[in-house]
C-alpha cells in the first residue's frame, strides 16, 4: 500500500496490480474510500469536508493519479505527489 500523498490528516494511496477502473483509496482517521481517478465515482465513506479535499486535491492531480496508475499496474515505484494546501 504505497502512499503518495498526505495532507490534513488525509492519506492517499495506490495498491499495487490493483483492478479497473484507475482508482486511488484515500484514508481518514478511521474511514476509507476508494475514488475512480477518471469518473470520480466514491466507494466507501468519509465525512463531507474530507472527502471534498480529496476531491480537490485529485481535480489538480489527476494526470498524475493515472501515471501512478500505470507505474503501480507495472509494480514500478510510485511517484510522490504535491498535497493539498
Amino acid at each position: 500500500m504505497p502512499t503518495i500523498s498526505r495532507f490534513y490528516g488525509i492519506v492517499i494511496f495506490m495498491n499495487y496490480n490493483d483492478h479497473n477502473p484507475p482508482h486511488f483509496h484515500a484514508r481518514y482517521q478511521d474511514q476509507e474510500v476508494t475514488v475512480q481517478i477518471e469518473a470520480g465515482l466514491v466507494q466507501g465513506k468519509m465525512t463531507r469536508r474530507a472527502l471534498r479535499m480529496v476531491f480537490e486535491w485529485s481535480e489538480k492531480h489527476q494526470d498524475k493519479l493515472l501515471e501512478n496508475w500505470e507505474l503501480a499496474r507495472a509494480r514500478k515505484p510510485l511517484e510522490w505527489i504535491s498535497p493539498l494546501v
